[in-house]
């Protein structure tokens, strides 16, 4: 077993971490922005590259579960064409994500999942994401760029 697998987290660990509450939403949406400053975009991005690196995400149902577990809603794959997957993300706490008055981004959330999706698929890609406030949900979109 090599040192990259000792350390990948589990799903189980996961719901050990849960918590309920406003504290995360108010330093994901409000200080990390500040603190990363103009940058913020690309940095949150690639941080979300970063920790799909920590688990071991080998299907879409993997990805499903962490998706879950991290608390950032429900992920279904509504497209899929030959260079282009489309999900959806919906969960209550988005619906109230979205009625807040601070800015509200889900790049690190579409780091992780361009990263999973490189790892289901061995195929490099990109994620970009489209907040759809009329219906309260987020669409991802993933572009294969080989």
């Amino acid at each position: 077993m090599s040192k990259i697998t000792k350390n990948l987290l589990t799903t189980t660990q996961l719901k050990d971490l849960r918590t309920d509450g406003a504290g995360y939403d108010v330093l994901r949406y409000i200080s990390l922005p500040e603190l990363l400053g103009k940058e913020s975009d690309t940095l949150l991005y690639f941080m979300g590259k970063n920790l799909a690196r920590k688990f071991e995400i080998d299907s879409l149902e993997s990805l499903y579960l962490i998706i879950e577990a991290l608390g950032w809603g429900k992920l279904d794959l509504v497209k899929e064409k030959k260079k282009e997957l489309v999900f959806e993300l919906m969960a209550d706490s988005i619906v109230l994500k979205l009625q807040t008055p601070f800015a509200r981004e889900f790049r690190l959330e579409s780091g992780f999942i361009a990263e999973a999706i490189q790892q289901i698929f061995g195929r490099e890609c990109e994620c970009i994401e489209n907040i759809n406030n009329r219906i309260n949900l987020i669409k991802f979109t993933i572009v294969f760029t080989e």
